[in-house]
């Protein structure tokens, strides 16, 4: 099936279109024939994804998931949506019950309001109705509230994400380049990294009619690192030499606490590579891996016929930044 003749013209709503992962999700359903309707906040920001397709392909509009009104606007003569609105920690008025939870019902509700079944909502691995940590409960209430509004849609749980314009790895990259010691909190949790362009790609075939309707897609990456391993591969790659210091989820609580006091009253303007909560935390005391009954079912980037790729064939085309000297570290004088 050729790229052009999946999305034929057809308009796809996506939410969240501008973010990191958001970029690349507009760029395959581009590729593939479709004419993109970026729903964001701030769309006078979102100029750079129209390069991604043809002239007039990508076009950004106004909508916020806290405003049922634009909401349904954003929706209106589309033929799918994909919303991957999400928030890592609260601030202001963004809340994970009304971001993650409220605010995929009501993309959802719209979307079916005008007659969509296609529909595409990003969660994550460790979404959980019971789960400990706030941000896990109001994933599964999305989860939840997007499969009873349409039960066609087709849900995806990526692992941590990587990228060139990633938190993770970037983060700990910034640290390694300015402090002597990098404190992580559950150095042993289990992650499974998963590259952006491939998520990206699993959206796409998703919305191509791939995936099997109403089911629940865990997206992890070909190898299961533990959180230590996966810092001390950063320095690696950066050529740092730093100190790990590996707090245990008591330590770990009691700084992350210390960190929202630093940040609220700092007005934001705490280093935002500094910034952990307690909620955080509760999500570091759980594997972030794909589950063994998703494996056996086929709810994996397999079941969707893409082979995901290795950490090892991306993030060094990044994290080279950190070096000492960049691209240029082989290169010194006298190296």
């Amino acid at each position: 099936m050729s790229g052009e003749s999946v999305g034929a013209g057809r308009i796809v709503t996506v939410f969240g279109g501008s973010g990191f992962i958001g970029r690349y999700v507009v760029r395959a359903l581009a590729r593939d024939g479709w004419r993109v309707r970026v729903a964001c906040r701030r769309p006078d920001l979102a100029f750079f994804l129209q390069p991604l397709g043809r002239p007039g392909q990508v076009v950004a509009v106004q909508a916020n998931l806290r405003d049922p009104a634009s909401v349904v606007a954003a929706v209106q003569g589309a033929s799918a949506v994909v919303n991957l609105v999400g928030i890592l920690a609260e601030t202001g008025k963004q809340k994970f019950a009304t971001v993650q939870a409220q605010g995929a019902r009501l993309a959802a509700e719209a979307a079916a309001a005008v007659g969509v079944t296609n529909f595409v909502q990003m969660s994550a691995i460790g979404a959980d109705a019971r789960g400990s940590a706030a941000y896990a409960r109001s994933k599964a209430e999305g989860e939840a509230a997007v499969l009873a509004a349409i039960p066609t849609a087709v849900i995806l749980r990526p692992s941590v994400v990587f990228g060139v314009e990633d938190e993770f790895f970037n983060r700990f990259g910034t640290m390694a380049r300015f402090f002597p010691v990098i404190p992580i909190v559950g150095a042993e949790t289990r992650f499974q990294p998963v590259y952006v362009g491939d998520v990206a790609e699993a959206v796409a075939a998703a919305i191509a009619g791939r995936a099997r309707a109403g089911a629940v897609y865990e997206l992890g990456g070909p190898e299961t690192k533990s959180f230590g391993a996966l810092v001390d591969y950063v320095l690696t790659a950066s050529e740092r030499d730093r100190y790990v210091m590996k707090l245990g989820f008591g330590a770990g609580k009691i700084v992350a606490w210390i960190m929202q006091l630093l940040t609220a009253l700092s007005l934001g303007l705490f280093p935002k590579i500094l910034r952990m909560t307690a909620d955080q935390v509760e999500l570091l005391k759980h594997d972030n891996i794909v589950s063994d009954d998703a494996k056996a079912e086929g709810r994996t980037f397999e079941g969707l016929g893409i082979a995901p790729q290795s950490i090892e064939a991306i993030a060094p085309t990044y994290l080279y930044r950190y070096r000492k000297t960049g691209q240029y570290q082989s290169q010194r004088l006298g190296a």
